[in-house]
């Protein structure tokens, strides 16, 4: 009994339309590759910073508060925390508004170092996210210029043939296609990751302006003014706790 024959290759495979394509194709391949291994790398330890906040401040709404004093709090985060480098900076700055031989009020001067501190933060989160958006918006091009040159490419081989006939122009026009798929395949992913990590970046910048709020009122009452959450939880314990009974009215 024969054997039956070995599959043919695809002619018209990736690796046959690089090859094709000579160095054009190749250059967009690995630009398009090279952009794309950059945008999972940036989405993946831009989740990681966030969800690291993320967890530092579902600590802090916790236990923070509930320290007898703002170096001990602090002591209590991580030491790389952001909302512990928020503590540390109004500290500092508190400390420092002694020392200014110019006066300024202490309000102003403790908002403008939280609002410094904060959007130190903000820049950080924000780093590698223009590198994403500049993907979504120019691979796409990237790859239209592959698909330019496998055009003329196929349109080369039509003249030089002399007539349209598909084994000539299927390679080229192949080609051409894959590098818009390329294109796409790279763009749409980096879209969708920058806008989801910005509306991320959003809620964690909204969950520290609320700390900063609550720290600034805190030291501008030195300890009076806490937030609700602290006060909360000891009505909450107030309210649970069992009543004494009383003897019915006559």
């Amino acid at each position: 009994m024969q054997a039956p024959p070995p599959a043919a290759d695809n002619p018209y495979g990736l690796i046959p339309a690089l090859q094709q394509g000579g160095i054009i194709a190749i250059s967009v391949f690995s630009i398009l590759s090279l952009m794309s291994v950059i945008s999972f790398y940036i989405l993946f330890t831009k989740w990681m910073q966030q969800q690291k906040i993320i967890n530092q401040g579902k600590k802090v709404r916790s236990s923070f508060w509930n320290s007898p004093n703002l170096r001990e709090a602090a002591n209590k985060l991580e030491t790389k925390s952001a909302y512990r480098s928020i503590v540390e900076d109004a500290i500092l700055a508190q400390d420092q508004h002694g020392k200014l031989t110019n006066a300024i009020d202490q309000h102003d001067w403790m908002a403008n170092s939280l609002a410094r501190s904060q959007g130190g933060i903000g820049s950080r989160l924000g780093e590698g996210l223009a590198f994403l958006a500049t993907v979504g918006s120019t691979a796409p091009f990237i790859g239209l210029f592959g698909t330019v040159v496998g055009i003329y490419r196929a349109l080369i081989r039509i003249g030089a043939a002399g007539q349209a006939s598909i084994d000539a122009v299927a390679g080229p026009v192949g080609e051409a296609l894959i590098m818009t798929a390329l294109g796409l395949v790279v763009a749409v992913p980096a879209v969708l990751a920058y806008n989801w990590l910005i509306r991320r970046n959003k809620a964690i910048m909204e969950d520290l302006a609320a700390f900063t709020n609550d720290l600034h009122g805190y030291l501008m009452s030195n300890g009076a003014v806490k937030p609700q959450m602290a006060s909360g939880t000891a009505a909450k314990t107030a309210a649970a706790a069992p009543r004494p009974a009383t003897a019915p009215a006559r």
